[in-house]
């Protein structure tokens, strides 16, 4: 089985569009995205469709979670404050009704995966794992965690392998898991990356064989960007796209 795992489209419909064309080459078996449908973009509601539509799972992410009402989201700063709540008032009744209803994980067990959005510990909460001594909280539930747990959130990517008392960071490159270890891996972003490559990042498990591959793809920035603009959002969520951070 080849799984397909995204995460932080953001409400940016050209990126989408283009992994999507990329996926197509890959013989794609099942789809699975892991939050943040929406927040900072132009086309929520055309992306919250099409997540829908082609994932098999999808999880809550925060900014889906805030939109959708089910989270206090007082806290952020203006201008996220501002595109959640544009994002509300675009989103058509089913769509809203999709976010309202989407799980803080899932737990494949016959694939011995594990879906989050951040990490898997105090899932309400939206924690970020992107240095080792966050992966590290994680062995205190090492007997919950599968052999592999997918992450989005940081819009970076990220390997972490798991030992039961040790946390070794390895290079987002393409890996064949080891079978005596765990996993904690981030996938990147769709639709808003930050490690200065704007290129939109997905990702291909290869279930069988058990190879993880990371990919990039070019997409249509401009037309993005512009779309944030004409949404009367904040500027810099469209002047970040063409930087990647």
């Amino acid at each position: 089985m080849r799984i397909a795992i995204f995460s932080d489209v953001h409400a940016n419909y050209e990126a989408l569009s283009a992994v999507i064309e990329a996926y197509k080459r890959e013989e794609i078996d099942v789809y699975y995205c892991l939050g943040d449908t929406v927040g900072y973009g132009g086309s929520p509601n055309h992306c919250a469709e099409l997540v829908r539509k082609l994932a098999s799972k999808t999880i809550l992410g925060n900014h889906d979670a805030a939109v959708a009402g089910r989270m206090d989201y007082s806290y952020y700063y203006e201008a996220a404050r501002n595109a959640l709540d544009t994002h509300a008032a675009m989103l058509s009744g089913e769509s809203m009704s999709w976010l309202k209803n989407l799980p803080y994980q899932e737990r494949l067990i016959d694939q011995d995966l594990q879906l989050c959005h951040g990490s898997p510990i105090r899932l309400e909460e939206f924690e970020y794992i992107f240095a080792p001594e966050q992966a590290r909280e994680c062995l205190s539930i090492w007997d919950e965690l599968q052999h592999l747990t997918v992450i989005g959130h940081s819009h970076l990517c990220k390997v972490f392998a798991l030992d039961q008392d040790s946390v070794e960071e390895l290079p987002a490159t393409d890996l064949v898991l080891d079978p005596h270890r765990k996993y904690i891996i981030s996938v990147g972003s769709v639709g808003q990356p930050r490690d200065y490559d704007n290129r939109a990042s997905y990702t291909v498990y290869d279930l069988a064989t058990g190879r993880f591959e990371f990919k990039r793809i070019e997409y249509d920035i401009e037309t993005a960007a512009d779309k944030v603009l004409k949404a009367d959002l904040e500027r810099n969520f469209a002047h970040r796209l063409y930087i990647g951070v």
